[in-house]
């Protein structure tokens, strides 16, 4: 929204991202931003992605290196909320398996112990109109929303980094499969993410690119296509299947 003091600007209650590097590092151009922010008084979103398979190492390193980023970003930009996004460093994603787990993991830890909002974002292999897709999508929506964070955020399909590869029907999947994996008990949640992450992740060498926005809606409605009202039906069946109700 336009700000009525700053035609053009944002206000002080939007949110005003300042990112870290991997990994716990910070440069001097972010601590500019940061002063600014605080400053102003403005809401101040704090992200980092650590890189499963990098600088961190495995599992249990870089799920204790999630954790010191969360802390770090509180402390050390005073940031209102952290935007995580644990990434694997051979496929660029946030849902495969090791990077949910790190992304579950350290949810919790925070969560137990801290007041702190929480968020996480979303890239997944495949491209829109695809089931992989959704499959992904949902994946990550039931980690997320079973560990306690506060704020989901996406999805940036095909990895985020093909253009106009992005469509609402993937955040409708995150929203919807948020709100019925709420409150579910972990051994059920856990073996619907087990079942659910083995059915996509042998497809990541071939996996499917999907269609471009202009391909899979109608770009004066804005209205999916039917070829994709289908493919989310297809999907929420399998869903269904391994006991997720909606």
């Amino acid at each position: 929204m336009i700000s009525a003091d700053f035609p053009g600007g944002m206000r002080a209650s939007d949110s005003h991202e300042v990112s870290q590097l991997n990994e716990l590092k910070i440069d001097v151009g972010a601590l500019s931003f940061v002063a600014h922010y605080v400053l102003a008084g403005d809401v101040i979103m704090c992200e980092q992605m650590p890189i499963f398979g990098g600088y961190a190492g495995g599992l249990e390193e870089t799920t204790i290196v999630d954790v010191a980023t969360h802390l770090t970003a509180f402390v050390m930009t005073q940031a209102h909320y952290h935007l995580d996004g644990p990434i694997h460093v051979r496929w660029g994603i946030t849902t495969a398996r090791e990077s949910l787990a790190v992304a579950g993991h350290c949810a919790r830890a925070i969560e137990e112990n801290t007041p702190f909002l929480l968020a996480n974002q979303y890239y997944t292999l495949a491209g829109p109109c695809t089931v992989m897709c959704l499959l992904e999508t949902a994946a990550q929506a039931i980690t997320d929303t079973a560990s306690g964070r506060e704020l989901l955020s996406g999805v940036a399909s095909a990895k985020g980094v093909a253009t106009n590869y992005t469509t609402a029907m993937e955040a409708r999947m995150m929203g919807e499969v948020a709100h019925a994996v709420a409150g579910m008990e972990t051994e059920k949640v856990n073996r619907i993410l087990d079942e659910l992450v083995g059915m996509y992740e042998t497809n990541y060498k071939n996996f499917p690119k999907g269609k471009t926005f202009n391909e899979c809606y109608d770009v004066v409605k804005l209205l999916p296509s039917p070829e994709y009202v289908s493919v989310y039906q297809e999907a929420w069946q399998i869903l269904n299947k391994l006991g997720l109700k909606y």
